[in-house]
């Protein structure tokens, strides 16, 4: 996997991320931590032949377990317990995250005023990509107005637990205590047994189709599966920040994607995202 390329590492993540509401959409019947469970433990399957570096100490075990299992538990609580659009663009806090606490975890790096407006325009075209024609009918304050719900809570960990874990990794590999890209397989393999067992507890079973089992093996391969080898490796060889800000693109094409498979027309708010978020990119990658 070539190390000198994070800006193509990542948008591979970003690419293959951006199925993921498809195939969601597709499998919408099948309850989240099973879903999850299963195209977790299916994309560790691709790290298997390599188990020889799943030797890590267990700091790395814990941030992964942290990172994978982490966050897509509790975005699966937030979507059970708040308007699914709403929980969504919160979660998406996460690229602003990675800019904004890229100096807390990482030594030497600075947050520069152009990184800060990158993110912050690169958020808002998120916003208008996620929401579209609401946010044009009633703007924020009238979103806003629909109240609070329990499920943002667990939505803004989510988001928090994304950045912390991409970014903590990243500080592992700078200290000399990181770990092989490889190892992702049995982070994987952990969090989809214990999501399993989270479904178990919570979730009522279900019978599953054939078509359901290959959905899953291809979100587990894609979206679940070798995007986190991606951008583990993207972090760990680019700029966090410039990375943090690239991962707006990830919102805008899941959106697009989505209306382009359901034959939704695309309207002026994807328009506009898209030149909010690809501005956005092209100024954080001229910050330094």
């Amino acid at each position: 996997m070539p190390s000198k390329s994070p800006t193509f590492l990542a948008l591979a993540a970003i690419a293959l991320w951006s199925s993921l509401a498809v195939l969601g959409t597709l499998l919408s019947h099948v309850p989240p931590l099973l879903l999850a469970g299963i195209a977790l433990l299916v994309g560790s399957v691709p790290a298997w032949p390599f188990f020889r570096q799943w030797r890590v100490t267990w700091q790395a075990l814990a941030l992964g377990i942290y990172g994978l299992f982490g966050y897509h538990f509790l975005l699966f609580m937030a979507l059970r317990y708040a308007p699914a659009v709403e929980a969504n663009l919160v979660n998406y806090l996460w690229p602003l995250g990675i800019v904004l606490m890229a100096p807390l975890f990482l030594p030497g790096v600075k947050l520069t005023a152009t990184h800060l407006i990158a993110a912050c325009a690169g958020f808002i075209g998120a916003a208008v990509a996620i929401l579209g024609d609401a946010l044009l009918a009633s703007g924020v304050p009238g979103l806003v107005s629909k109240g609070f719900a329990w499920g943002y809570i667990p939505a803004a960990a989510s988001a928090f637990i994304w950045a912390s874990y991409s970014l903590m990794g990243k500080r592992m590999s700078l200290a000399g205590r990181g770990f092989p890209t490889a190892a992702i397989g049995l982070f994987g393999l952990v969090s989809g047994g214990l999501s399993l067992a989270c479904h178990a507890l919570l979730e009522a079973p279900v019978a599953l189709t054939g078509r359901d089992w290959l959905l899953m093996v291809l979100m587990g391969l894609g979206p679940l599966g070798a995007a986190f080898f991606l951008w583990d490796a993207a972090l760990k060889s680019g700029d966090a920040r410039n990375i943090g800000i690239l991962s707006y693109v990830t919102p805008l094409a899941s959106t697009v994607l989505l209306m382009i498979v359901t034959g939704r027309p695309l309207t002026w708010g994807i328009g506009l995202a898209t030149l909010l978020i690809l501005g956005a990119a092209v100024l954080g990658s001229r910050a330094r």
